[in-house]
């Protein structure tokens, strides 16, 4: 170490020695920054910048060590050969490029680069050391040079280890602290380590200090301003490079005019108008863009005004904003142009949306209530009287059950088109709910138009909805109001449709029909009976009846049928005959067939114990899957043995699911109560629901057994139905006797059970009997 101190004080000149550390700090510094640029740079800049950064590098180190060669004061003139100067300058450059071209950020990428660049340095003296041009000869102590390349290699490897390590721009100074250290240290332990001994023999060079102090200062110069050029270079790239970047990360295309003409735009304008940047500039905006106000298109504005594009896709949307702003020292405008045309369109969508059925295009809910309002103003104003129809379609329900959502939605666009289609100019067609349509037409329009516009939607529906050849065809019924007859307020002609469109849907559906004041007051009453309904069981207003079953060989009570009665607190005694039918359609019935069913149980119990009780079950309970949870669960709260019940059921209820009401009643028939098919003969009578399910008895409707003593078919039919139970062992009851006659043709036929008036008329109970004037069978459900 001494004799390196020895070395660079007292043989070499200090003030040289001091420019030779200058260069290789300025060149360490510009080394470290330039990487950090290429680092930071595209991937497509990053091996420009990278050659840069090695040139930069390299040359530095080469220039340190050319300059402190010149300090070196030895007692031999020392010239240098320019092949051997020039071979080591390269050598210098290509050593710092391979150690930074591949460089990694772990220990032995960092290592490895490290190497490089202690051999490119070493290789780079001991060139240069070749080119000396002296009456000399050179010997070189290895182990000296071998002992400052270890801790020059050390050097190196700390400064690629902060500059890989630490984070922001503060690593570039102590990497380049440690690369100027171990630049100073590899030169001069070599030269400490080089023994220079004179030769006599060889031609001695011609020098002075002059010329040293020329050559020192020419290449200081030299290498300085290719260390500042690329210092400025980095500095220039950075600020024009991320300025540029900065402006084309705007989503916005940006102008800047000058004096009404283009001078720089950014890249998004360009694209916007579909032009290159470069063929931009020099362009008035006015042939470009045209704004919506009027004015220029670099005018002061107070906010942003929609523009058109004059070239390009003309039929985009822009917007524009314009700014004053300084720029190249002088007021220029800004000029922010914002593509609008996906932003609108998808505007314009959310507003057909927000005023069209999705499915259908027709108009929705909230538009047609609009409509309503200002048809209604106008008409306040002119008098003229105009038609709203409420439309539903009939069988709708069983197609999409049957054939899907996805069909039930072309049926509805069908419906939609043929709506369309019989519709006129300043009508307006709407579907408010699922099937469920409206039409207002335009004014003018008294009953006559209305019936005649209803007679082409029913005529096209005949046509293109014809349900013998398409399984999917739907039906129409139409409900008409007429401004101002009917009602003056949308609530009024609304609800006066919907009671038009219940009479033509009960009349018997396919049909259309105008609202009366009497359909609106039956309606009326419908509703409130349906609300007193709801409350009956919780009054206590229901109760029940029960009619004896007969056997007839040898004749005896074999049980009773719970018939079920309403007496409302003002309108007396309802007949079944209306209340059930209201029961079923609202869901009352559910709630009112559990009751029935308990209120039977717990009766039947306190009867001889060989008497049963039967219950009629509705249709709509079966749509419940726990029916035979519920029915076991009222058989134990009750204690009535499970032998005892018999419950009733029509062939209705195996319509809407027939393998699940199957499954139902298998569960019930477990639980050991009876299963009877009442009314059988009527309705969708089947024998296969016979073979598909062991019923224990079946029950004849009373139509027939009315029809016995005129009707010769009639009583036909009553035999048939006794000879098809005795064939599969079902016991068969004949409902509704009333004459002695009819009693001895059941017998005769071979009935084995009959009830009737006759037999015994509805009571209270087995304990006490009373005549009725009417009869009507109990239901936990149904129709009949």
């Amino acid at each position: 170490m001494f004799t390196v101190l020895e070395c660079v004080t007292d043989r070499h000149d200090i003030a040289i020695t001091a420019i030779s550390a200058v260069i290789a700090s300025l060149g360490m510094l510009a080394f470290f920054h330039l990487l950090m640029r290429s680092e930071e740079s595209t991937l497509a800049r990053r091996r420009n910048w990278r050659i840069v950064a090695a040139f930069s590098g390299g040359l530095s180190v080469w220039a340190t060590h050319f300059v402190a060669m010149l300090a070196y004061e030895g007692t031999v003139t020392l010239r240098f050969d320019l092949f051997f100067t020039a071979l080591s300058a390269l050598i210098a450059a290509a050593g710092f490029w391979l150690a930074i071209r591949g460089s990694r950020r772990d220990m032995n990428g960092i290592s490895a680069s490290a190497l490089l660049v202690t051999v490119s340095v070493a290789a780079m003296h001991f060139v240069g050391m070749a080119g000396l041009d002296a009456a000399a000869r050179l010997r070189f102590e290895w182990v000296e040079i071998a002992s400052g390349a270890v801790l020059a290699f050390g050097l190196f490897v700390l400064s690629l280890t902060a500059f890989r390590r630490l984070i922001g721009r503060i690593k570039i100074a102590p990497a380049s602290a440690a690369a100027v250290l171990g630049i100073c240290v590899l030169h001069f332990t070599s030269m400490s380590a080089t023994v220079i001994t004179p030769d006599p023999s060889l031609p001695s060079q011609v020098g002075g200090a002059i010329d040293t102090v020329w050559l020192t200062s020419a290449i200081a110069v030299v290498i300085f301003l290719i260390l500042s050029s690329s210092l400025v270079a980095v500095v220039i790239d950075r600020h024009l490079v991320d300025l540029k970047g900065f402006a084309n990360s705007t989503l916005d295309g940006l102008a800047i005019v000058r004096d009404g003409a283009i001078v720089e735009v950014n890249v998004r304008f360009a694209r916007l108008l579909e032009r290159d940047a470069a063929d931009l500039v020099g362009m008035r905006p006015d042939d470009l863009i045209s704004g919506s106000d009027g004015l220029r298109i670099d005018a002061a504005r107070h906010g942003a005004v929609e523009a058109a594009p004059l070239v390009g896709d003309k039929s985009r949307i822009f917007e524009i904003a314009v700014h004053t702003i300084e720029y190249g020292g002088r007021p220029s405008q800004v000029v922010a142009l914002r593509d609008l045309t996906e932003r609108r369109a998808v505007q314009k969508k959310v507003e057909y949306l927000a005023r069209h059925d999705i499915l259908t295009g027709l108009t929705n809910r909230s538009t047609f209530q609009d409509s309503l309002e200002v048809q209604l103003a106008r008409g306040a104003d002119t008098g003229k009287p105009f038609a709203l129809l409420a439309l539903d379609l009939d069988r709708f329900k069983a197609v999409n059950d049957l054939f899907g959502h996805a069909e039930g939605d072309r049926v509805l666009r069908d419906v939609a088109g043929i709506l369309r289609a019989c519709c006129r100019g300043g009508d307006t067609v709407a579907r408010i709910g699922g099937d469920e349509f409206v039409i207002l037409t335009a004014e003018g329009v008294g009953d006559e138009g209305a019936g005649a516009l209803a007679e082409r939607v029913r005529a096209a529906f005949r046509e293109r909805m014809n349900v013998s050849v398409d399984p999917t065809a739907v039906g129409v019924s139409i409900g008409i109001a007429i401004y101002p007859k009917d009602g003056n307020d949308a609530d009024a002609l609304t609800q006066a449709a919907d009671v038009a469109l219940y009479r033509a849907k009960a009349g018997g559906r396919g049909m259309h029909a105008f609202y009366d004041l009497a359909m609106d007051q039956e309606r009326r009453d419908r509703r409130l009976l349906e609300s007193d309904l709801r409350q009956a069981v919780a009054r206590g207003e229901l109760h029940l009846l029960f009619q004896p079953i007969e056997a007839l060989e040898p004749r005896r009570t074999v049980g009773y049928e719970a018939l079920l009665r309403w007496t409302h607190p003002t309108r007396g005694s309802v007949s079944p005959d209306v209340f059930i039918p209201i029961a079923e359609e609202s869901g009352i019935i559910l709630s009112i067939g559990e009751w029935s069913l308990m209120e039977a149980c717990k009766q039947a119990v306190q009867w001889n114990p060989a008497l049963k009780v039967a219950v009629n079950v509705s249709a709509i309970q079966f749509r419940l899957a726990n029916l035979a949870f519920v029915v076991g669960g009222i058989l134990e709260v009750t204690g009535l043995a499970p032998q005892r019940l018999e419950l009733e059921i029509t062939e209705t209820a195996l319509l809407k699911d027939r393998a699940m009401t199957l499954d139902i009643l298998t569960q019930i028939k477990a639980l050991g109560v009876k299963i009877v098919m009442d009314d059988f003969g009527t309705g969708y009578s089947s024998l296969s629901n016979l073979q598909s399910f062991p019923f224990d008895r079946l029950k004849i409707d009373r139509s027939f057994i009315a029809g016995m003593t005129t009707d010769p078919n009639a009583r036909a039919i009553v035999r048939s139905v006794v000879s098809l139970g005795r064939s599969l062992g079902l016991p068969v009851t004949a409902e509704g006797i009333e004459t002695a006659a009819q009693y001895q043709i059941v017998i005769d036929e071979g009935c084995a059970h009959a009830q009737g008036y006759l037999l015994g008329k509805p009571a209270a109970g087995p304990a006490r009997r009373f005549a009725m004037s009417s009869e009507r069978t109990a239901f936990v459900g149904g129709n009949s």
